[in-house]
């Protein structure tokens, strides 16, 4: 979920904003000035700020420095109003991304953010294949000595020269990903895009324009033509992420695609055809969505050239320490704390615990954990943030709270959305899915009872 702060003194067209972006699915913060802007700046991590050029309230150039200078990939759309938008041309020279003339309608506003926030995963993209960011996907840079782990790895590294079809299984959490681009960065389309797709995370109707694009006007809301994954992949890899989620109908036109190598935009008429190598991965047990009818057989066969299966952390405890050790470093860094280890009750913890979630859920822990304790050693109450923790036996007992007596209806929805979330490792998708809501509403009733996790704050 990508996390936005919205900085306009006008209150009534901050809360239409800032409305109209929670709507469709972001984290959404406000500032009326600049010194409430710059606080939230300090103290966060935004993915984009949309603010106020210049007012007797806010200083656009003042905040856009100060974003900047924390993080340099936020975006900055800055508005203005109309008979001052040649100001605006100042701020791009600056570093914004864009701006925006008031009078603008939630329409415009979303767009112009979508755009934006959708070129910056492309720069990722880019950045990689230029070397400018680290180099993840690199075998070496991979944590774990566990045999399990090292004949996952040789698997994908052997694979990785070829042009197979690849399917990558496991539990969610175990790390699909980092394998599926560690497959592309070693094959001989390292130059080309890696793009990547959560199957999971879009409906179906927003799911195929995704994947091959749409023509201007194909459907309400269409008002421009829009790129698809599969033409951005062209001569790289495309990672089909949690593919098991994807509706017969659309299964049926990615068959198409993979076997023919061509597709046509929703709502237009001529042929794309493409070279691209196709990475996927789920959760899902396959061949059993196949018998139930869930998946389609030939997509299956195609898709399962090789299987890959990611071990889960269980199955790997020698991992544990050593990736908890990551973790802790990259956490304290980041939140500039002096923490170094763990004490020993907290290593015979780790090594004890199930790990339902894998390495999500130890790398949360880990961040919480880093978060509330204030020295260099984290024990046990680092865990729980004071608490006592449970027994790895009792968390692995506990399901969805058995008693709610002596709760008011408000507490017991909230604990409720507590405990749905931890069972899914704070992803909030998941966490509806298991509740039977839609993410808008798990999102809004996540702001009501002030649920919060480290983890969003930081837009991850």
């Amino acid at each position: 979920m990508f996390h936005v702060l919205v900085v306009e003194e006008d209150v009534g067209l901050c809360h239409q904003m800032v409305q109209a972006l929670i709507d469709s699915g972001y984290e959404v913060e406000m500032a009326f000035n600049a010194q409430e802007a710059t606080n939230k700046i300090e103290r966060n991590n935004y993915d984009l700020i949309l603010t106020q050029l210049s007012s007797a309230q806010v200083d656009g150039y003042h905040i856009l420095k100060k974003a900047k200078g924390r993080n340099k990939t936020t975006i900055i759309i800055v508005t203005t109003d109309t008979e001052k938008s040649h100001t605006a041309f100042e701020a791009i020279n600056r570093g914004a991304h864009g701006f925006i003339e008031k009078p603008f309608s939630s329409a415009q506003l979303i767009l112009e953010a979508k755009e934006a926030l959708e070129k910056r995963s492309l720069s990722y993209d880019l950045d990689y294949l230029r070397h400018q960011q680290d180099t993840i996907y690199e075998p070496e840079n991979i944590v774990g000595e566990s045999p399990q782990l090292k004949a996952c790895l040789s698997t994908s590294l052997k694979v990785a020269k070829t042009d197979f079809t690849i399917l990558l299984t496991g539990e969610t959490g175990v790390g699909k990903e980092l394998i599926a681009g560690l497959i592309h960065y070693t094959s001989l389309r390292k130059s080309k895009p890696f793009i990547k797709v959560n199957c999971a995370a879009l409906p179906e109707t927003l799911l195929e324009s995704e994947l091959f694009g749409h023509e201007k006007g194909a459907f309400t809301g269409a008002i421009n033509q829009r790129i698809g994954r599969f033409e951005q992949a062209n001569g790289g890899s495309l990672f089909l992420d949690e593919i098991g989620d994807m509706s017969l109908r659309t299964q049926a036109k990615v068959l198409r695609a993979i076997e023919r190598k061509e597709f046509e935009r929703v709502g237009g008429g001529r042929t794309i055809k493409v070279d691209l190598r196709f990475i996927t991965a789920s959760n899902k047990n396959l061949a059993k969505e196949v018998q139930e009818g869930n998946f389609r057989e030939d997509l299956f066969y195609r898709l399962n050239v090789v299987s890959i299966r990611t071990p889960p952390l269980r199955e790997r405890k020698e991992d544990i320490i050593p990736l908890a050790d990551y973790f802790l470093r990259k956490c304290c860094n980041d939140l500039k704390k002096t923490c170094r280890s763990f004490s020993p009750e907290a290593h015979k913890y780790m090594l004890d615990y199930h790990w339902p979630g894998n390495i999500r859920e130890l790398r949360n822990m880990v961040e919480r954990a880093a978060l509330f304790s204030d020295g260099e050693i984290i024990g046990m109450d680092g865990f729980s943030a004071g608490e006592t923790p449970p027994r790895p036996e009792e968390r692995r007992e506990k399901g969805i709270i058995s008693s709610l007596e002596g709760m008011t209806l408000k507490e017991a929805e909230r604990a409720l959305m507590v405990n749905a979330l931890e069972k899914n490792n704070w992803v909030q998708k998941d966490a509806a899915k298991l509740l039977g809501i839609s993410k808008r509403v798990m999102n809004y009733k996540i702001k009501m009872h002030g649920i919060q996790n480290q983890r969003w704050r930081r837009g991850k």
